[in-house]
Formats: C-alpha cells, sequence, structure tokens
C-alpha cells in the first residue's frame, strides 16, 4: 500500500521550497533523477524529461520573469501515491514572454498539477496551464 502521508508530506515540500522558487536548489531532495513532465497548455500536450538540476533552472528562469512571485495552493487533495494540486501563482511580468515585452503588470495564473510520487520521491507530473488566459493578461490592448 503507498502511504498518502509520504506523498502529501513530499509533494508539499517540493510546492514549499522548490516550486515556489525560494529554494529551487533543493529540488534533488523531492525529485527522482528524471521525471516525466506532461504538460497541457491550451489544448496542446507536450511530455519532457525534467531533472532535479533542469527543474531548478526553470524555476529560476519563472523568477526571473515574474519576480519573487506568490505561491497559494488552493486545493491539495492525496490518494496513495498521487496528489492533486490547484495552485494560485501571482507574480509581475518582468520579462519578454512569448515576444510580448515586460508589462510590469500583476499577473495571476492558475494551474492544475497531479503528482505521482514512488520511492518519497517526485517520479511523474500532469499539469494544465492556461496559456492563453496568461496572455491575455499581457495583452497591450487590454
Amino acid at each position: 500500500m503507498i502511504d498518502s502521508e509520504v506523498t502529501r508530506r513530499v509533494v508539499g515540500d517540493f510546492l514549499r521550497y522548490v516550486r515556489s522558487g525560494r529554494e529551487p536548489q533543493r529540488a534533488a531532495e523531492f525529485m527522482a533523477p528524471t521525471v516525466r513532465a506532461h504538460q497541457v497548455q491550451s489544448e496542446d500536450l507536450a511530455t519532457v524529461e525534467r531533472t532535479p538540476d533542469d527543474y531548478a533552472e526553470h524555476v529560476r528562469e519563472m523568477t526571473a520573469t515574474w519576480g519573487a512571485f506568490d505561491l497559494t495552493i488552493e486545493e491539495f487533495l492525496v490518494d496513495g501515491a498521487r496528489a492533486h494540486v490547484r495552485l494560485i501563482q501571482m507574480g509581475h511580468h518582468l520579462e519578454p514572454v512569448d515576444g510580448i515585452a515586460p508589462t510590469g503588470r500583476t499577473v495571476r495564473q492558475i494551474n492544475s498539477v497531479v503528482y505521482h510520487v514512488e520511492d518519497g520521491l517526485i517520479t511523474e507530473y500532469w499539469m494544465q496551464i492556461d496559456r492563453a488566459g496568461l496572455l491575455a493578461q499581457l495583452r497591450v490592448d487590454s
């Protein structure tokens, strides 16, 4: 039987320290050496493999783009090896995104993620990202 409390601790600490941008260098404490990341961005499915090092770099890029963003967990449901998380990230548009020059605007992103944990490490996740909503917030004419 998979221990839901282990899953809750691993995913909770990963979000608190790594995904939040506070301590991305700690990614290897929570992630397997290779993690399959399934990402749905406005109906386009992409799967990439991430290592803890490149995930930490990804978080650093997010911090450069959005500043020291706030990450709020709106929902956190755990069932055995799986954890569903709905989170809200609030930051400021500081770097170009999809060809849109920095606007300085406050940006709110809502993501849903399902994490899979094995042997105390995240091995896979599925993330849905509302790219169309993000781009609508960045448009100069809005």
